[in-house]
C-alpha cells in the first residue's frame, strides 16, 4: 500500500484535475488508452498543473531527457526505484511532452488531487526540456544525449542545447545533473549548472573506433567551435574526445563502463565503481550498445539518488523493454523483435545492435511522415543503410512512403528481388512472417506511428497487449 499524500493543490488545480479524469474516464469506457487527451484537458484549464500536483513528493521529481534513450532510461529508473521501496509516478507509455506528465500525474492522483506515489519520474521530450525546467523544480535532471533529430519538428541541434544550456544555467544548486561524458554537447551542459554533476560513459577501450561517424553531429568543441579530436569513437559523436584550441574535454566518469560484452539478445557491464560481486558484471536484458548506454544513465542516476547499486544491479537484470524498444514476441513460432527508428543516430545504434552478433536478418521495414514521425523523411539518407544492406536476406516495405524506403534500401546495395512492397499492415505483417523459416527470427524496424499500426494490428490477433496496458 502506498502512503497517499496530502497534498491541497489550489482550487484551479482541483478544477482541472477533475476535468481530466472525467476525460481519461470517458476514453476508458470507450476502451481507448488515453495518454495525452486527459493531460491536455487539464493543461489547458490550468498550465501550473504539474507544479502543482508534484512539489510535495517526498523523493522528488526525476527528469530523464535526450534525443535518443530517454525511454529505456527512464524505464530502468522506474524499475530501480520499485526495488527500493519507493512508489514512482511515471509517463510509462512514452508520452512525453507535458501532456503526458499531466496525464501520468492524472492516473496517479485522487479526486481530490492527492497522489498515490512518492517520486515523480517523468520521461521529458529534449525540445520540451527548457519549458518544463522553467516551470518546476527537479531534483535529478538526466540527459542521455542529443542528436540531430527531425528538423522539421526540432531546432538545429546547436540551438537546441544552448536553449537547454540556458534552462540548466538557472536551475536550483539543489538539482543534480546526470549526464552523458561521452557526448561533448552533453557534457558542455554540465559546465553551466551551479550544483552537482554526476558523469556517466563508456571506458572499455575495445568499443569504437577512431573516426566520428559521418552523421556526426558535434565534429567541433561546443565551447570554442575549433574541430575536436577523439582517441576513440563509440556512437556517432560520443567517446573519447577533447579540443585542442580551448582545452574543453571529456570530464572524469563517475559510474563508467571498463569493460562490455555484447551478446545477442542481452550486454554485460562490468563498472569501474565497486558493486558486490554477484552482481558484476551487470546484465542487460536487451542487446546493443546503445542499451549498455542506457543502463549506464540508470545506473548514474541511482547513485545521484542515493540507491545503492546493488539494487540498481538487480533491477536493471530483471528489466524489460518498453514499447519498440528491442520488444520480443512469439507470432505463429517465430520470434518477433521490434525495434523503434525515428532519427540517423537511432537508426545506426539499432542496426549496430543487429549485426554484433553477426545476423542475417528478414526484416519489415516500415515508414510514416505523420507528426508523431516527423514530416520530413529525409533522415533516411543519412542512416547508414550501406552497412545493414549486404546482412539483409529480404525485407518487406510497408508504411506511408514505402516507396521512398524501398528506394533507399535499393540504393544502399539491397537486390530488387529481396525487396517487397506491401501496403497494408496485416498483409505486410503476414509476407513478412512468413518469410521466415519456423523458429526463426523477424526484425521490424519502423518509425512510431507505423510501429502502432504494425503493433496494433498484433494486438488485434492476440500477439501483444496494447501498449498502454504495458
Amino acid at each position: 500500500m502506498t502512503d497517499t499524500l496530502r497534498v491541497v493543490p489550489d482550487a484551479l488545480a482541483l478544477v482541472a484535475n477533475a476535468a481530466g479524469k472525467v476525460t481519461l474516464m470517458g476514453l476508458q469506457i470507450a476502451g481507448r488508452g488515453g495518454t495525452a487527451l486527459p493531460g491536455l484537458v487539464t493543461l489547458q484549464l490550468d498550465p501550473d498543473y504539474i507544479a502543482a500536483l508534484t512539489r510535495a513528493l517526498p523523493h522528488g521529481v526525476v527528469l530523464v531527457s535526450g534525443t535518443n534513450g530517454k525511454t529505456t532510461t527512464a524505464r530502468m529508473l522506474s524499475d530501480i526505484a520499485k526495488g527500493s521501496g519507493w512508489y514512482p509516478i511515471h509517463n510509462r507509455s512514452g508520452s512525453n511532452l507535458e501532456r503526458g506528465i499531466a496525464g501520468a500525474l492524472l492516473a496517479d492522483s485522487s479526486w481530490r488531487g492527492a497522489l498515490s506515489g512518492n517520486l515523480g519520474l517523468f520521461e521529458v521530450d529534449e525540445a520540451s526540456l527548457p519549458r518544463v525546467l522553467g516551470r518546476i523544480k527537479p531534483r535529478i535532471v538526466v540527459i542521455t544525449n542529443l542528436f540531430r533529430d527531425q528538423l522539421d519538428r526540432y531546432f538545429e541541434i546547436d540551438q537546441l542545447a544552448k536553449r537547454i544550456g540556458d534552462a540548466i544555467a538557472e536551475l536550483d544548486p539543489s538539482t543534480a545533473l546526470v549526464l552523458n561524458a561521452d557526448d561533448p554537447i552533453v557534457a558542455f551542459i554540465g559546465t553551466r549548472h551551479r550544483g552537482p554533476v554526476t558523469y556517466f560513459g563508456v571506458d572499455d577501450p575495445s568499443v569504437g573506433g577512431k573516426i566520428p561517424q559521418a552523421i556526426s553531429d558535434a565534429t567541433r568543441c561546443p565551447r570554442c567551435k575549433a574541430p575536436l579530436r577523439y582517441e576513440r569513437v563509440v556512437l556517432a559523436h560520443e567517446g573519447d574526445w577533447s579540443c585542442g584550441q580551448c582545452g574543453l574535454a571529456r570530464p572524469p566518469r563517475d559510474v563508467s563502463a571498463k569493460t562490455i560484452r555484447l551478446e545477442p539478445s542481452a550486454s554485460e557491464i562490468e563498472l569501474r565503481v565497486a558493486v558486490s560481486s554477484a552482481f558484476d558484471p551487470i546484465r542487460v536484458p536487451v542487446p546493443g550498445l546503445y542499451n549498455a548506454y542506457n543502463a549506464l544513465a540508470a545506473l548514474a542516476a541511482a547513485r545521484a539518488l542515493d540507491v545503492s547499486l546493488v539494487t540498481a544491479a538487480r533491477a536493471i537484470a530483471a528489466f524489460r523493454p518498453a514499447f519498440g524498444r528491442l520488444e520480443q514476441l512469439p507470432v505463429d513460432g517465430r520470434l518477433v523483435r521490434l525495434v523503434l527508428v525515428k532519427n540517423p543516430a537511432g537508426f545506426n545504434a539499432a542496426v549496430g545492435a543487429l549485426l554484433e552478433t553477426g545476423r542475417h536478418p528478414k526484416l519489415l521495414a516500415a515508414l510514416n511522415d505523420r507528426d508523431a514521425d516527423g514530416r520530413d523523411v529525409s533522415w533516411i539518407w543519412d542512416a547508414d543503410f550501406e552497412t545493414l544492406a549486404p546482412s539483409i536476406e529480404h525485407v518487406v516495405v510497408t508504411g506511408i512512403r514505402s516507396r521512398d524506403l524501398a528506394n533507399r534500401f535499393k540504393y544502399a546495395g539491397v537486390p530488387l528481388d529481396a525487396i517487397e512492397v506491401v501496403d497494408e499492415w496485416g498483409s505486410a505483417i503476414d509476407r513478412a512472417v512468413g518469410s521466415v523459416a519456423r523458429d526463426g527470427e523477424l526484425v521490424v524496424l519502423a518509425t512510431y506511428t507505423a510501429m502502432l499500426a504494425l503493433r496494433g494490428e498484433l494486438a488485434r490477433r492476440g500477439h501483444v497487449p496494447p501498449f498502454w496496458e504495458d
